[in-house]
């Protein structure tokens, strides 16, 4: 039996919809993992809640201090927007890594965070970029710390009947550059073994600020605040470098699966989170300011 698809045209009305059906109920964003689940007969609910009438989920808007993305924001929207290429040059990349432009061009901001499938790409950058969702539900709007978001594989924070609704995102600091490595072990669209975003605020070649955030490796997206705090204050040298790298690996609980066993990951994770530091202390890349986006 196939679900009825009701096509809300605003965020009330969607929300209502959910809160009518209840368990019987699926949001449908871009629909690149539900039509998936629902043809492998994985889910089968009465009813699908279609977003892509819903005009409070879209925008991209630039603030003072922060930008606010819409929950319906394409991927590949994000990964060629030149400002955010300029500004948050670690979203665009990790973006433009998922699947390949098909996907990327269903695929949305706010389904993503919500699928919370442990190897994914956005999420990774988004916990080192500090982001902030806006979530709405029965019980109003709320706002939920991306650190807090991801409770486990494909299990988020979210209560019944809520919706993200955009994600907001601060600034960095000034003087800082970021990138994102995502490692494979199989084809060139595969979903990441490990991903690593790394992001530093510089001031005269110090560094006073340092995020690293690691993911598909281990259940959630994971920063280690104490390992960072080594390399605040000083300079990235060779030995800070692998200091942190080897505190990454050492501290983070890795997964077995087909994309590799936990003890190769622990090893991918220390090469990867070298090679990020070097990358942004060195200036070897056009931090997502290239075409290929």
């Amino acid at each position: 039996m196939r679900p009825e698809v009701l096509h809300p045209v605003t965020l009330s009305d969607a929300l209502a919809a959910l809160a009518t059906y209840g368990e019987e109920a699926r949001p449908l964003a871009g629909g690149t993992a539900l039509v998936l689940l629902l043809h492998h007969r994985l889910i089968a609910p009465r009813v699908l809640v279609c977003l892509e009438e819903v005009p409070e989920l879209y925008g991209l808007r630039f603030e003072e201090r922060e930008v606010r993305i819409g929950a319906m924001v394409r991927l590949q929207e994000l990964a060629r927007s030149p400002h955010i290429r300029e500004r948050l040059p670690v979203l665009a990349l990790a973006c433009r890594e998922v699947g390949n432009i098909r996907i990327r061009n269903q695929a949305t901001l706010g389904g993503n965070l919500a699928e919370a499938d442990y190897a994914s790409d956005p999420p990774i950058a988004l916990m080192a970029l500090e982001a902030i969702l806006e979530v709405h539900g029965p019980n109003g709007p709320r706002e939920i710390p991306i650190a807090e978001f991801f409770r486990g594989p494909y299990t988020t924070a979210l209560e019944p009947g809520e919706l993200i609704t955009a994600v907001r995102i601060p600034f960095p600091p000034p003087g800082s550059r970021m990138t994102y490595l995502k490692f494979r072990t199989r084809s060139a669209e595969d979903r990441p073994c490990l991903g690593v975003a790394a992001l530093v605020a510089f001031e005269d070649r110090i560094c006073r600020e340092l995020r690293i955030a690691v993911g598909a490796a281990c259940e959630t997206p994971q920063r280690r605040p104490g390992v960072e705090r080594l390399a605040v204050g000083r300079p990235l040298t060779e030995a800070v470098i692998r200091a942190i790298a080897q505190g990454y690996a050492d501290q983070i609980e890795t997964l077995n699966d087909l994309r590799g066993t936990a003890a190769y990951r622990k090893r991918m994770i220390e090469v990867h989170v070298r090679r990020a530091l070097e990358e942004v202390r060195d200036g070897h890349r056009s931090f997502g300011a290239d075409a290929g986006c």
